[in-house]
């Protein structure tokens, strides 16, 4: 099983399908994608929750990761599976 993914992002933003497409690839199925661009009110949210403007900002469970290149350093640390799999 899988940890839940949340990602913050937008509908034209590269990084989110490089995170999306670096997960998918992990094994996730499912990730809950709120899109700040179509609701603003969720990019306050999203600055307020992780302190920063810049999509994508994702979490792994209640984890911030941060964005893509955040998520791509785990993957090349070795660190991301544990995550994924909630260890």
């Amino acid at each position: 099983m899988t940890a839940h993914i949340t990602m913050y992002s937008t509908g034209v933003c590269p990084y989110c399908t490089m995170a999306e497409r670096l997960l998918k690839a992990k094994g996730v199925e499912e990730i809950e994608k709120i899109r700040i661009d179509l609701d603003p009110a969720q990019r306050a949210i999203m600055m307020e929750r992780t302190g920063r403007r810049t999509v994508p900002q994702i979490y792994i469970g209640a984890m911030h990761v941060g964005g893509f290149d955040d998520l791509n350093a785990l993957e090349r640390g070795g660190k991301l599976d544990a995550l994924l799999n909630g260890a």
